[in-house]
């Protein structure tokens, strides 16, 4: 007996070791691949501007002009994150349907087919569909919502789908038995039970739609995203920051509002007048949206017939008889081939950081369960605070002010990833160490290990799956952040996509395209095996 269980366990440990020695060999790979061990990476030019950049973070413009600007920009990037997020979650709750298991039963030709038409507008970044989608709309802002809410709905439904598939059948298989059809067992056989985890990734994705909205605003969708391209571009850092400040201060807010939802969901209280409140809370958040969404289309001033309109349509059929046939000449397939390796080991080198730093982080900005002193509370929130910071500010502003110290090329593309992936591994890290079990740790201190030996042996055995797990995750979105980063002279295939948009080569637009999903494709099936291991 002894045996029989002693076996699967020396595979999986040397499934672990094998993993594990195939990582590193791939983080060392790709250090020298992006430019790490060579000595020519430095750009003296630009540290006067560095220097200015950081001056100006200690002198932001508040004059009562530029905050209005402000105040309008930002008013632009919560309209597009609402209703970018609301369109996400109606296509997330309609493609559940069609993505979950239990839908096709044991017909698992239809279930693999529906997962691979959803990976193509996953598998494009907003910032992509953005730039497509002008080709097609003008400077509309349709734009903005719907280059949100089209990937965000492919990702919303696969996790949908993944959440009823959790739930128990039993309520969904005695409907069938009754006669009841598959819309109407899964309406209320299995909605119900999944309703918390449903609200509370929704609530997760406004606060990613926020981001991605700035995101949006770099590339000419408006917002505090294009205010701040604006900025950057004159060189004026105390507007610079000025903007960075605000999305602080609106990514905090997002944050906060979510969480609140989510541990309303998770925690029920106790005590029946307690419940009752929570429940009145989540009412109104719920009867808010529809305000926010209905706010929001009229201050974008959305015209659904600009959608059905006959130059719409024209553009539509224009651009993709020009995309087609894709490109498929030696060439370009050789520059891509050799750009798909570029966009994973700068990939790879901005995970690797991010894990790195979070793990060295993690330890000061988790909340501890009691009030410590006030030393530990300070540091605790300062590193809080810059964790958040630097995922508040997307990868092309991180990657354009690392062009002043650092000549173009992958190199600055993969810092700037890694510092914004930092920003969320960081924050994740420590809610994983805030959610654990302290007992092990403790025991350990009072049988005379020091506070280093008792992390190390009761806490960081623990951790190390879910955060592994965190960052293989943040692998997967980090490979689609590579081409945001390359069209600024990141390298990788967002690089040879902007080549192909600026010089309206749209076959290679094509081809390029197919690639980076492709590409995605398979970071995804290496990184859900990698996450079986580690489990």
């Amino acid at each position: 007996m002894s045996t029989a269980i002693a076996a699967p366990r020396l595979r999986r440990s040397r499934a672990r070791w094998a993993w594990g020695l195939g990582t590193a060999a791939l983080v060392l790979w790709s250090l020298a691949g992006t430019g790490v061990f060579s000595g020519d990476v430095l750009n003296p030019a630009g540290l006067r501007q560095a220097g200015r950049s950081a001056a100006g973070a200690l002198s932001p413009d508040l004059s009562a002009e530029f905050v209005r600007v402000l105040l309008t920009s930002a008013l632009v990037t919560v309209a597009y994150a609402v209703l970018g997020a609301a369109l996400a979650v109606l296509l997330g709750a309609a493609g559940a349907v069609v993505l979950a298991r239990r839908t096709w039963g044991r017909r698992r030709a239809g279930w693999t087919l529906a997962r691979a038409a959803v990976a193509v507008p996953r598998g494009l970044h907003e910032a992509v569909w953005g730039l497509l989608l002008v080709n097609v709309l003008g400077l509309d802002p349709w734009v903005g919502v719907l280059a949100i809410g089209i990937p965000y709905g492919a990702v919303t439904a696969k996790v949908f789908a993944d959440l009823l598939d959790e739930v128990p059948r039993g309520a969904h298989d005695a409907l069938r038995a009754a006669g009841a059809g598959r819309a109407a067992a899964a309406l209320y056989g299995l909605l119900p039970p999944a309703a918390g985890a449903l609200l509370a990734y929704a609530s997760y994705r406004l606060e990613c739609a926020v981001r991605s909205a700035v995101v949006l605003g770099l590339v000419g969708a408006g917002g505090l995203g294009y205010q701040l391209s604006l900025s950057f571009s004159s060189l004026r850092w105390d507007q610079v920051w000025s903007c960075v400040y605000a999305l602080t201060v609106l990514c905090v807010g997002a944050v906060v509002a979510g969480r609140a939802v989510r541990r309303r969901l998770a925690d029920p209280p106790p005590v029946a007048g307690d419940r009752l409140r929570r429940d009145r809370g989540l009412v109104a958040a719920v009867l808010a949206v529809p305000v926010l969404v209905a706010w929001s289309w009229w201050y974008l001033a959305l015209r659904p017939a600009t959608l059905v309109a006959d130059r719409t349509g024209e553009q539509v059929a224009l651009l993709l008889s020009l995309a087609w046939p894709p490109d498929v000449s030696g060439p370009l397939l050789g520059s891509l081939a050799v750009a798909a390796v570029v966009t994973v080991q700068v990939s790879v080198v901005a995970v690797a950081l991010a894990t790195a730093g979070a793990v060295l982080l993690s330890g000061v900005a988790a909340r501890p369960p009691r009030r410590p002193g006030s030393l530990r509370w300070a540091a605790g929130a300062l590193v809080r605070g810059v964790l958040l910071l630097l995922r508040a500010v997307p990868p092309p502003v991180h990657a354009l002010v690392l062009l002043f110290v650092l000549r173009p090329g992958p190199l600055p593309g993969a810092l700037a990833l890694g510092v914004y992936t930092l920003g969320v591994l960081g924050r994740l890290t420590a809610e994983t160490l805030e959610e654990l079990d302290r007992r092990p740790a403790r025991a350990l201190e009072a049988l005379g290990a020091g506070p280093v030996g008792g992390w190390l042996y009761g806490t960081a055995p623990r951790a190390a799956g879910p955060v592994l797990a965190h960052a293989l995750y943040r692998w997967e979105v980090a490979v689609r952040d590579t081409v945001l980063v390359g069209l600024l002279a990141g390298g990788g295939l967002g690089a040879v996509l902007a080549t192909g948009l600026q010089t309206f080569d749209w076959p290679a637009v094509t081809t390029t395209l197919v690639v980076l999903v492709a590409l995605t494709l398979a970071v995804d099936l290496v990184s859900d095996r990698a996450r079986a291991v580690v489990r």
